[in-house]
């Protein structure tokens, strides 16, 4: 089982993977948020049914989430009068990017922190073939860890075959071989900047 895979670090970019990502980056401005009284209003100017939209506390904790049903303006009013003081995000999932709008709720009213907004660029899980290709966006550094597991058909047993920390100044890209895809499944886990996604072939 150890020869599985065969690593491959050849270079592997989707243009549209790239385009994609820097118009999202490159919306101006992609939000605008309005406070009066005890209503908060977030508007997102573009976006695409299918998104995501969530609020979370500073442990991750979501408190609110709902799937986008249009695709263009969305604007939604929250009361958030009832939390109590503290560090917030709401956030923004489409495409392959996480948008995420910190703010704080002092004495019942909501202050978006702009300073600490940030876009999380998610990794890109591609199966052709034989291979699988993984590319991520690294703009902040993070690292990517990379854990592979074959997914035995009879038993239904998970046994890790790959496991490695990648990690570049600007993007990661990672090409793996596959072998024994009759004898099974492989499930992608993949972390970075505290989350986790996975993806099964």
């Amino acid at each position: 089982m150890n020869n599985i895979f065969t690593h491959s670090k050849k270079g592997f970019l989707l243009v549209t993977l790239f385009v994609t990502m820097l118009s999202f980056a490159n919306e101006n401005p992609f939000y605008t948020v309005e406070v009066a009284a005890v209503k908060t209003t977030l508007t997102l100017n573009s976006v695409k049914e299918g998104s995501a939209l969530s609020i979370k506390d500073n442990r991750g904790t979501v408190l609110y989430s709902e799937i986008i049903k249009v695709t263009g303006k969305y604007s939604r009013a929250f009361d958030l009068s009832f939390l109590p003081n503290g560090k917030y995000t709401f956030e923004v999932d489409k495409d392959l990017a996480i948008q995420e709008i910190p703010f704080r709720i002092n004495a019942g009213n909501a202050f978006i922190n702009k300073d600490k907004e940030k876009i999380v660029y998610k990794p890109f899980i591609r199966a052709v073939g034989d291979y699988v290709y993984i590319n991520k966006l690294a703009i902040d550094g993070e690292p990517l860890e990379i854990n592979i597991y074959f997914i035995n058909k009879e038993n239904k047993y998970e046994e890790l075959i790959l496991s490695e920390v990648a990690s570049d100044a600007s993007k990661i890209e990672r090409t793996y071989k596959l072998k024994g895809l009759n004898l099974g499944n492989y499930k992608v886990v993949l972390y970075s900047a505290n989350r986790t996604y996975e993806k099964t072939i």
